[in-house]
Parts: structure tokens; C-alpha cells; sequence
């Protein structure tokens, strides 16, 4: 769309959203992007499903993101598309630790296993779910492997023991030391003769 279509796009929501819902309306890298909150989530996206100058029927994506120095770390982001106008949009909802967002599942039959990868990754609850369970990583699993303060290593390695005959939980053990890398300016050289150079003349 050009700017000028953007705009008119824009106002176009802006004028006609429902009554109740907050959002905010901006235009990020050529695209309309709203920002709303938890509350406002479910009127707006029926808002924007129903409409006839929107009729976003195709829930493409959605996805969570975590910015942990946010007052409301997490963004639940939803990819929208409207085959009738040839027109994508995306939708931010700003959640914490503790906000529970209304599930879409109800609205977009996508949006159920891309909530339960949200809950698996993040953290982020969505109420009114049918079967909010972990999908990418193992039942007893512990945490929440997107989130930024999640350790690299883990909490638990899993492996299967021949003598037990089943896998077992342990903790994460490293097999390894951590190796030293020389992160010297290579204007400056490092402190070695690195293989090779040794043939170079002084």
C-alpha cells in the first residue's frame, strides 16, 4: 500500500473501533501496527474480523516476544490477512508476568496451537483456552526456554539410561570446560604465533 492509502487505512480504524477498545494506531515499515491491551483484545479482533472494510478472516501467525527491561515484558504479536482487501496487519498485545490475554481460539481456529507455543516459550497464559498444555518441549519440563533470563544451559538434561532402561532427568552438567578465546584486535595480533604464521618472515 503507499503512504497515502496507509494513512486513510489508519484512519479508517481509528474512526470505526468499537467504543470500548483501547488501542493505539501506527504505521511501522509500511504496515498499520496496533497496540492494545488484554482487555481490548477480543473486541478489537472481532472488530477487524467482522468489519466489512477490514474482514481479516486469516489468522497467519501468531508469535510472543519478551523484552525484559518493559514494565509489561511481553508482546503477544498477531499476523493478520484479509483476502478480500489484500491487506496485512498486525496486532501487539503488552502483557506482564502476571496478565492473563484472552485466547482467539474461539475466533481463529489457528490461533489454538499458536497460543499453546506462546505458553510453552514464554510463559504468557491465555484464558478460555481448550487444551492449554506444553507443545514443543517435554511434560515435566521446567520454565520457559524464550524468556531472555533463561539459562543457555537449561535446568535439566534428559537421556536415555541403558542400565534403567528409561530416561532420566538430571542436571545440566557440562562436558566440557568453557574454552578461552583471545579477543584480540587483529590489528594488534595476539599474544602467540598463530599455525602458519611461523613461516612468515621476521
Amino acid at each position: 500500500m503507499s503512504k497515502a492509502e496507509l494513512n486513510a487505512f489508519r484512519k479508517y480504524l481509528t474512526v470505526n473501533r468499537p467504543p470500548r477498545v483501547e488501542a493505539e494506531f501506527d504505521i511501522v515499515d509500511d504496515s498499520v501496527v496496533i497496540t492494545t491491551s488484554p482487555e481490548s483484545i477480543l473486541g478489537l479482533l472481532l472488530f477487524l474480523k467482522d468489519d466489512t472494510g477490514c474482514l481479516f478472516r486469516q489468522l497467519t501467525d501468531l508469535c510472543g516476544v519478551d523484552y525484559p527491561g518493559r514494565e509489561k515484558r511481553f508482546e503477544v504479536i498477531y499476523q493478520l490477512l484479509s483476502f478480500k482487501h489484500n491487506r496485512r496487519l498486525r496486532v501487539k498485545v503488552l502483557a506482564d508476568e502476571a496478565d492473563r490475554v484472552p485466547s482467539a481460539s474461539g475466533l481463529f481456529s489457528s490461533a489454538c496451537w499458536f497460543e499453546r507455543e506462546v505458553w510453552d516459550m514464554y510463559g504468557v497464559r491465555f484464558t478460555g483456552h481448550p487444551d492449554l498444555r506444553r507443545i514443543l518441549t517435554d511434560y515435566g519440563f521446567e520454565g520457559h526456554p524464550q524468556r531472555k533470563d533463561f539459562p543457555l544451559t537449561g535446568y535439566k538434561e534428559v537421556r536415555y539410561d541403558e542400565s534403567l532402561k528409561r530416561v532420566v532427568y538430571e542436571p545440566v552438567k557440562l562436558a566440557q570446560e568453557f574454552r578461552d578465546f583471545d579477543f584480540t584486535s587483529p590489528w594488534e595480533g595476539t599474544d602467540y604465533v598463530l599455525p602458519g604464521d611461523e613461516k612468515a618472515e621476521k
